[in-house]
């Protein structure tokens, strides 16, 4: 995929401003998208939207089809006659510039039953037929999902790995008496998902009405607490009571003295490969139902991944093993009819995740921060990118900009200073206006870069279990002035 020359901002829905303890597909989402436009800028990159389990992460979700209820806006929710303002009186007081994620699900969850209740009720016919082809165009993937959310809540909202052993191991007779025990369980998560992408739908194509393209996120590995791993244990390193064999991670490092024992299921490739990748194209189709464009992460896990034992109590112990690479990537491109991906080659690059990435010209990610801390030959640098690439200031796992300059090392601080020609004083306006300037095809940068924020406005630090994903901004933030600034940067730089 060879990529035009465009600019925009990284920024989740969570992120958005709002009364209800987290960012929606609401009012504000749709003030951002005009925000975006108004400053000349066509593309908005979001992280991946599915239901968040463990940690709040993105990453982790239950499910790698489904979306995020708590995204779900109660404001359209009353547009729809599924709440009425007498709901929303008992709304708690919520932080309004960050999120707690405890108090805001309990929220949504007691509005989405309330929406829930009110939809077993309705008698538009108009709203069921549109439920109902929900759920049979989806039913690959949501009949599953819905019955593992049911079980789970029905079991306290434990791993399923804790679940008794018929349901476990899915055993058909056990599946089928829950199933008729708790249809308006499962029904309620069918609910869900069909606000959820019917709002999004709509948000989807607002943007494409403004001129915005869309890009997504796509994690490698999937959640081992989903219902990806428990409906489709014979496609992972999955053994017969439905424990993990081997799991993800990457090796130590500069950084990691001990690797990253990330604890995700390893696919089994060869099953895969037997089926045509199938699971894999169907996971691709929906995803670009939602987006444009796809940020493919932990690209290099393509050519070859770290498999580490799962008893191991860190990632020391592990080996390398060839990935899927170019036969699999011929699949999706035959089933997609192209390669709308974005990879992400950061980290340990090898050469034979160069060939693959470059072999299907696929654009790679510079990150503008990892720049300094080498010599002029470094590849994050500028005058070294490729025309197809995407290049950001930061990204959601890096501090924000003024966050990194302050507490980078003088050696980095200084190179940054010679090479930009600045004094440091506007770090994180002259790192934007430097990736906008440069040759990337694509420049992206954060919204609390533009916004000139520290570290306190940090989405994520990878490593850190609690105290992510939370961050927002707030509704004053973006200003005519910011606007303005945005629209002069992207006529400067033909964007």
């Amino acid at each position: 995929m060879i990529l035009p020359r465009k600019s925009g901002i990284l920024l989740h829905p969570s992120s958005l401003p709002g009364p209800d303890g987290i960012g929606d597909l609401g009012p504000e989402c749709y003030r951002w998208i005009d925000f975006l436009h108004e400053g000349g800028c066509k593309l908005w990159q979001i992280l991946p939207l599915g239901p968040t389990g463990f940690g709040d992460s993105p990453y982790q979700c239950f499910s790698a089809f489904a979306g995020n209820p708590y995204l779900i806006s109660p404001v359209l929710l009353l547009d729809q006659n599924l709440l009425s303002r007498d709901d929303l009186l008992d709304r708690p007081d919520l932080p309004a510039d960050h999120v707690d994620f405890g108090p805001a699900i309990e929220w949504k969850l007691t509005i989405l039953d309330r929406a829930f209740g009110k939809f077993s009720r309705s008698r538009s016919q108009k709203l069921m037929q549109s439920y109902r082809e929900f759920c049979d165009t989806q039913a690959r993937w949501l009949d599953d999902f819905a019955l593992f959310m049911a079980i789970k809540e029905v079991q306290g909202g434990g791993s399923w790995a804790s679940w008794p052993d018929e349901l476990r191991t899915r055993q058909p007779q056990a599946l089928s008496a829950f199933s008729e025990q708790n249809r308006k369980l499962i029904e309620k998560h069918k609910f869900r998902q069909y606000i959820f992408f019917t709002q999004w739908a709509k948000v989807k194509q607002y943007a494409a009405d403004k001129g915005l393209q869309i890009i997504g996120d796509i994690p490698i590995f999937i959640a081992y607490d989903s219902a990806d791993a428990w409906a489709n244990p014979d496609l992972f390193y999955i053994d017969r009571n439905g424990k993990p064999t081997h799991v993800a991670g990457v090796p130590p490092d500069y950084f990691s003295p001990t690797g990253q024992l990330w604890g995700n299921p390893l696919y089994k490739w060869n099953v895969h490969k037997k089926q045509n990748y199938q699971w894999w194209i169907e996971r691709f189709q929906s995803v670009l139902q939602m987006v444009d464009i796809v940020r493919l992460d932990h690209f290099r896990g393509f050519a070859a991944y770290w498999e580490i034992p799962a008893n191991m109590p860190t990632a020391e112990i592990g080996r390398w093993v060839k990935g899927p690479g170019k036969h699999f990537l011929r699949a999706i491109e035959k089933a997609l009819n192209g390669l709308p991906i974005i990879a992400e080659d950061l980290g340990l690059i090898t050469p034979d995740v160069v060939e693959l990435r470059d072999s299907f010209k696929l654009p790679g990610m510079k990150i503008l921060q990892f720049a300094f801390a080498g010599t002029p030959d470094d590849p994050f640098l500028p005058h070294n990118y490729p025309v197809n690439c995407v290049t950001y200031t930061g990204t959601h796992d890096n501090d924000t900009s003024i966050g990194w300059y302050t507490s980078g090392t003088e050696q980095e601080k200084d190179f940054c200073r010679r090479y930009l020609a600045i004094s440091g004083e506007n770090i994180a306006r002259e790192l934007v206006r430097e990736i906008w300037g440069s040759t990337a095809a694509f420049a992206i940068t954060t919204l609390q870069d533009l916004l000139d924020l520290g570290t306190e406005a940090r989405m994520n630090f990878p490593g850190k279990p609690a105290g992510n994903w939370g961050w927002r901004y707030q509704a004053s933030d973006l200003s005519l002035e910011l606007s303005e600034r945005l629209k002069e940067l992207n006529y400067l730089y033909s964007r």
